[in-house]
């Protein structure tokens, strides 16, 4: 082989691959834009079965309806002023639901779910919700308004609702921040009242606002958990329950 015939199949090679590499990214992108789209669609649905009556803004939820749907739901959540307004699921680990949607059906965008160590039933120290942040604002993709300073300045988004078959919740946030991938602010299990006072010291420390809000080792919390960019930091909000109805 001569050497202009082995730089032309070298040549060849690499044209081979690079077409290789735009195929795949494109149907990646064609797959992650019908994977959203199919998700908007059936969130539409399920906010169907999703009431609010006027009086006390109070939330109904068809969890009868849902459950035959997915029996894995076990609540909804609400963010103010972002897209965050969906049926929460929670499985046996906390992988399903990055790859499926609501209907356990593959899907790259996944769904909203509860961590699997959690019970919402009411007795949780430490309640944990992720979704993905997605480019289209879907999901979790608007988590990140509250590392804005038009958002967390505003008392109005101050306010998390969470509903399950138990009750509806209000929790108030009191930290905002993006950290780079851990287990610590994801922990469920705390061996007394001193390290759970600890473990709420360090995460009001890490707020990128003060929100003036005191929090104790006799509260509970909830933290909304997603990612950012290609996954090398996440942005975090927690908040402790003030109100059950």
């Amino acid at each position: 082989m001569t050497d202009l015939q082995y730089k032309r199949i070298v040549w060849i090679a690499f044209i081979i691959l690079c077409l290789c590499g735009f195929i795949y990214s494109s149907y990646e992108i064609i797959m992650w834009n019908f994977n959203v789209e199919e998700n908007s669609k059936i969130n539409d649905k399920l906010n169907e079965k999703v009431t609010v009556t006027k009086k006390d803004n109070k939330y109904e939820i068809d969890f009868k309806s849902l459950k035959e749907i997915n029996s894995d739901t076990i609540g909804y959540v609400k963010v103010n002023n972002t897209n965050i307004d969906y049926v929460v699921v929670k499985g046996t680990d906390n992988e399903y639901y990055l790859k499926h949607n609501f209907e356990k059906k593959w899907n790259i965008a996944g769904w909203i779910f509860g961590d699997y160590h959690n019970k919402f039933d009411g007795s949780d120290r430490h309640l944990i919700i992720y979704g993905h942040n997605t480019k289209d604002g879907s999901m979790f993709g608007t988590l990140t308004n509250i590392l804005e300073a038009d958002w967390y300045k505003n008392i109005h988004n101050h306010k998390v609702l969470l509903v399950t078959e138990n009750g509806t919740y209000q929790y108030q946030v009191f930290s905002t921040y993006s950290i780079v991938p851990e287990d610590y602010y994801i922990n469920t299990q705390f061996k007394n009242d001193s390290d759970f006072a600890e473990f709420i010291k360090v995460l009001k420390s890490r707020s990128i606002y003060d929100y003036g809000v005191d929090v104790s080792e006799k509260d509970k919390i909830l933290t909304l958990s997603s990612c950012i960019g290609d996954g090398e930091k996440r942005v975090v909000l927690h908040a402790k329950l003030i109100e059950n109805k």
